[in-house]
């Protein structure tokens, strides 16, 4: 790398950081205020309800979320309690299983996605032109590619 775009490299990594947090932060608390759903519930029942046969092998949900196996085992466990998921032992392997929203965690999570929606719109995409936008795209993009993240 050009040590001469070091400077930018990190003021445009700590830019997006700070704005990815607190974006993140806001959606967490309007999900939280209007539903009761951290936006890690919501993540959850997002990624089941719009898996084929809305059901995903913890792994696979894991790797979605973007949690350590452990760490998703925690949060099933709160979902569980909370109504919001169940378990489904994986046929072929006696100790898998597939993670389903219940049908209150389907309802919820349906009633709670046109928040998501209008947080994202107000908070990050009115601030933005479409060209804006396909900048933007394209540069994430790029990282994710380089750093296998599709």
């Amino acid at each position: 790398m050009n040590r001469d775009l070091e400077p930018h490299v990190i003021a445009a990594w700590q830019a997006m950081a700070r704005t990815v947090g607190s974006l993140m932060k806001s959606l967490d608390e309007e999900l939280q205020r209007t539903h009761g759903l951290t936006l890690s519930y919501f993540d959850v029942l997002e990624e089941l309800t719009n898996a084929p046969g809305e059901r995903l092998r913890m792994q696979q949900l894991a790797d979605a979320v973007m949690l350590s196996r452990s760490g998703l085992t925690r949060l099933i466990d709160r979902m569980e309690n909370a109504g919001l998921v169940q378990r489904e032992p994986f046929p072929a392997d006696r100790r898998g299983y597939y993670a389903m929203a219940t049908e209150e965690g389907k309802r919820l999570y349906l009633q709670a996605r046109p928040v998501k929606a209008q947080t994202i719109l107000q908070r990050f995409g009115s601030h933005l032109d479409y060209s804006d936008l396909l900048g933007l795209s394209g540069a994430l993009r790029k990282v994710m590619v380089a750093n296998d993240l599709l």
